[in-house]
């Protein structure tokens, strides 16, 4: 999605589970607006979280014209999590996108591209590099003229459906996403408790909310040094994304149960309200 929008919406890294709530990124063109929405990907949920993060993918199926399935060449139909027969049945055009195509053989390509049609064989297969932009000229070709008429639902100058606020809390994950191992990274939550946009620079004060004592301890590091390295990377892309200076101060609070108290969890976002 960021490379058709144009913009980092999404946060990026090598882990499951990166992407948590339902996010919407817009494009416009002269005679039609694309309405993209990139939804966590398919889990079988564990606790009140993980299933708050399946109902923005079912949300996000009800809503859709067109849908989406990234793949990417190290995946083939028998290793989804997701029952293919049910992509048969839905009521809206299905394309496969098989991603990362730089990283393999037009051999094998081809034949990854045979077991796609022989699973899904109404759906459009489409090989991309969504680092390098490759094929996705292609891909916004086949939308713009798969996407039913109708009106704009959003303004022409609006990128996305979130607020800014939502959009630091996820840097800031994405470098807790990126710093930290195993368990720690799925255990925290980001929240944004204030945001002051002076005419000079930006005062963010963040919360960082762990599972555990330990976690915590983990968090901040020694003497603070872990912490701090969160910090200045957030501080760094969150300047380049508002285009302006950022003051950010970081906090990190123990809340044992958070992923599954759903008082919480609408709080932070992931259950309507």
């Amino acid at each position: 999605m960021n490379q058709l929008v144009g913009e980092k919406l999404s946060i990026i890294t090598s882990k499951a589970q990166t992407t948590r709530h339902r996010i919407m990124g817009i494009v416009n063109g002269e005679d039609f607006q694309i309405v993209y929405s990139d939804t966590p990907g398919i889990l079988d949920p564990k606790y009140k979280l993980q299933e708050s993060m399946m109902s923005f993918v079912r949300s996000a199926m009800v809503d859709a014209d067109i849908l989406l399935l990234v793949t990417d060449v190290h995946e083939t139909p028998d290793k989804l999590r997701i029952d293919l027969n049910k992509l048969q049945n839905v009521d809206m055009q299905v394309i496969v996108l098989v991603n990362k195509i730089d990283l393999m053989q037009q051999a094998q390509v081809e034949s990854l591209f045979d077991a796609w049609r022989l699973a899904l064989p109404d759906a459009s297969v489409v090989a991309i590099s969504a680092l390098h932009g490759f094929n996705t000229d292609i891909l916004m070709e086949k939308l713009i003229e798969a996407i039913p008429e109708g009106p704009a639902y959003f303004p022409k100058d609006e990128l996305t459906d979130k607020p800014m606020r939502f959009f630091v809390s996820e840097i800031v994950r994405e470098k807790i996403l990126l710093n930290y191992q195993q368990e720690i990274p799925y255990s925290c939550e980001v929240l944004v408790e204030s945001y002051k946009d002076e005419e000079s620079i930006v005062r963010i004060r963040t919360l960082i909310i762990v599972s555990r004592d330990s976690q915590k301890n983990i968090i901040i590091g020694s003497k603070g040094s872990a912490l701090k390295k969160v910090g200045t990377e957030a501080r760094k892309d969150i300047e380049s994304f508002l285009d302006k200076k950022v003051f950010l101060e970081l906090f990190v609070k123990v809340d044992k149960n958070w992923r599954n108290d759903a008082t919480k969890l609408k709080r932070y976002g992931y259950i309507e309200r």
